[in-house]
This record gives structure tokens, sequence and C-alpha cells, in this order.
């Protein structure tokens, strides 16, 4: 048997090992589901907690399951069911639901934990390997997340058997979030520290270079004062204005283009030269929005205007946008 074999018969048999769980799901599963549903709706509208237990392997699922489903906005968290009899339990209440993951529902740490557990049976569920089982006997939803064969050669690391109890943590905490309605937006609001947190709810007016920071000049002045001021204000754009009107800009390809042509010099009149109908966007957009602007196929551009009712507000740059990690690959 080659490597590369034995790596795709892994994945071939764990994927034989959810489609197998889903058809169980669909055939003997609506009740369950629907209990499910209930307890969700429920904690919509409480300030309970889900909870998931579990060791080993299993423990290690249920710390994933908890973080997805605090991601989605409830609130959830993995308890260690050793640690809960050495007072871990006073971070449970009543009201909580708790998730019990177990491949063989004999657990005997799980087990232990059972007869202090201050949660009525109504509100457990087991993700388990054998729904007739002393875990299994003492919640009210059970999923059935048995394997016919693990996919490590000796049958017996937890393989197959983790990827089914992972996969219907997964397709849990999606039906919460279809339960709950939440947006994009909502989602961002508990991941602003990575990119897509910031690429949901960083706007232009929090990354631009503001106007006082810029060189801004009017159309009478002469390529000469341009290229002091941006001496000066190095940001790589001017914005002309008049009347406190923004009118265009100019930026360094304007001046590297008026040298080579005849009769333009440091004289010129910065109204012989400017752009007048430059791309600009406005400061409450997405900075996700002007990165797309900015790299549209049609153009590359360095620098937008930001402007808000004829005024200008400042320049939003490339440079800032990718330095916070904006990627249109991303």
């Amino acid at each position: 048997m080659t490597h590369i074999k034995t790596m795709a018969d892994v994945l071939r048999l764990e994927a034989k090992a959810l489609e197998r769980a889903a058809s169980l799901l669909e055939k003997s599963g609506s009740a369950q589901v629907e209990k499910l549903v209930m307890i969700f709706q429920e904690l919509l509208i409480s300030e309970s907690a889900l909870i998931f237990c579990g060791v080993g392997k299993s423990g290690i699922i249920a710390q994933k399951c908890a973080a997805t489903f605090t991601s989605l906005g409830l609130p959830s968290f993995y308890l260690h069911p050793t640690e809960a009899l050495h007072g871990d339990l006073g971070r449970v209440r009543k009201s909580d639901v708790i998730v019990m993951l177990s491949k063989s529902g004999t657990t005997e740490e799980v087990l232990k934990l059972l007869p202090f557990l201050n949660i009525k049976k109504q509100n457990r569920i087991a993700l388990i390997g054998a729904a007739s089982s002393p875990i299994g006997d003492q919640c009210e939803i059970v999923f059935d997340c048995s394997v016919d064969k693990e996919a490590c050669i000796n049958n017996q690391a937890p393989t197959t058997s983790s990827t089914v109890s992972l996969a219907m943590g997964d397709s849990m905490a999606v039906l919460f979030e279809s339960l709950s309605g939440l947006s994009r937006e909502g989602f961002a609001v508990n991941h602003p520290g990575g990119i897509l947190g910031k690429s949901l709810r960083m706007k232009v007016r929090d990354l631009m270079i503001k106007a006082s920071s810029c060189p801004v000049l009017t159309p009478d002045q002469t390529l000469q004062e341009v290229i002091l001021l941006m001496t000066k204000y190095p940001v790589s754009g001017c914005a002309i204005i008049e009347d406190e009107k923004f009118l265009g800009i100019l930026v360094e390809g304007d001046i590297r283009r008026t040298f080579t042509r005849d009769n333009l010099g440091l004289k010129t009149k910065v109204a012989d030269i400017m752009n007048y109908k430059p791309i600009t966007i406005g400061p409450d957009y997405l900075a996700f929005e002007a990165l797309e602007l900015m790299e549209n196929k049609s153009h590359s551009l360095q620098i937008l205007p930001v402007i808000e009712n004829d005024k200008f507000l400042g320049f939003i740059r490339l440079h800032e946008l990718l330095k916070e990690g904006f990627s249109l690959k991303s």
C-alpha cells in the first residue's frame, strides 16, 4: 500500500462515516432534532449556558464545540468531568444545558459526575457511539455518532468516531445559527480581532489619513507647490479643493507624466493636470469595500479620496489596508 493511498483511504472512510451518520439522523432523528430546537429556543431567551463535557479525544472535540457555539453568540464552555468534581461544578446552573460526548457511553469520569450534576434530564444531550448505554440512558436527546470502524490501522485510536462527533456538533451549531438569525455583522461582533471581524466591522474612517495630515491645494496653485506640499505630507496623493468643495486629486503618477509632456513644468497650474473624476469612497463604507475598489481588474489604485457631501475628509491607502491584513484572497 502506498503512503498516499493510506491517507486517501482514511479520508474516504471518514467521509463514509459522515454519510452514514447523516442517514441515521434523517431516518430516526426527527424527534430528537425537534427537542433540540425547543432547547435552543429556550436558550435564546434565557441567560443559560450550553456546556460540553468529555475526556480524552472526546474532550478535545467538546472544547471545539463549545468554542463554536460561543462564536455564534451562545454562552458555552467546556466542563472537564474530573475537574467538575473538584470545584468546577460551581460554574453549572440548574437551567443550563449539557452535551456529553463519549464513544462507548461508559466513560468512567462522566459516569462519576452524573449523580452530582444538577441539570434535569430534559436538558441533557449525548453525542455518543452507543445509544443504549449508561450515559445515553441519562440523556433526553441522544444523537447516534457510532461508526463501523476507526480509520486507524488497529481500529483503536479515535479517528472516524471523533470526526463524526465533531461534525454532529457542527450540525447542532448551524441549526442554532439558523434559529438565532445571526447575521454576518452579528458574527463579526464576536470576532473583532481577526481579519473576519475586520472585514465586517472596520470602516474607511477607521483607517483613513485625515485631511489635516494630507496635502490640500487649490486649482490655481502650481506643480511646484504640489511637490513641496507632497514632500511635507508624503501620502502619495494631493486633494484639490475650492471653496471647501472637493474637485479632484493629483497623485505621484500625474506628476511624473507631467514632465514627459512638452511646455509643462514647475509653473504648470494644478487645474491643467489634475484628475477631475477620480474614484472616491465615503467614510462609512467598509474598509474591505475600499480594497475591492482599489484592486478592481479594470484599474489598480494605491489611494482613494474619502468624500462626504463634496467635502474632502482624507485619503485611504492600499498600504494601510494591507498592513491590517486585508486581502481579496483571504
